[in-house]
């Protein structure tokens, strides 16, 4: 891949943004930010286009709530091709972490998503997307 370079003219009130973003996210240079700025809105595009996406679903529960394992675990295989690895971490006496790595259409994965989020005794889930390529 080859780099180009170009010129760009922002208002002062934008490029006092783009500057804030740099720093915050500790990019190198505005050119990295702006790259990927371009790259989130091509990941937000193929997920609302319904695209095959890569990602990551993060659950944090109390895993002494009754059946709750067996619960998640159903769900899963409920859709296990599009679910190609989980980690599962104690965080601490009750709480685990669990990671689970997918590939798929995104309306697919945001259903499994919900689904595991929905089951009683899930403090926390959400979901990450990324591209495929």
């Amino acid at each position: 891949m080859s780099v180009k370079r170009f010129g760009v003219s922002l208002e002062e009130q934008m490029l006092s943004k783009l500057d804030k973003l740099v720093q915050k996210e500790n990019f190198p240079n505005r050119s990295r930010a702006i790259g990927f700025l371009i790259q989130d809105h091509d990941v937000e595009e193929k997920w609302e286009g319904d695209e095959i996406v890569a990602g990551a679903i993060v659950l944090v529960f109390d895993h002494h709530k009754r059946d709750l394992q067996k619960q998640l675990t159903a769900i899963q295989h409920d859709y296990h091709s599009v679910i190609l690895a989980s980690q599962h971490l104690h965080l601490n006496h009750n709480d685990c972490l669990e990671t689970i790595s997918v590939k798929g259409k995104a309306s697919q994965l945001v259903k499994l998503a919900n689904q595991l989020k929905a089951v009683k005794g899930i403090k926390h889930g959400d979901i990450v997307m990324s591209t495929t390529t």
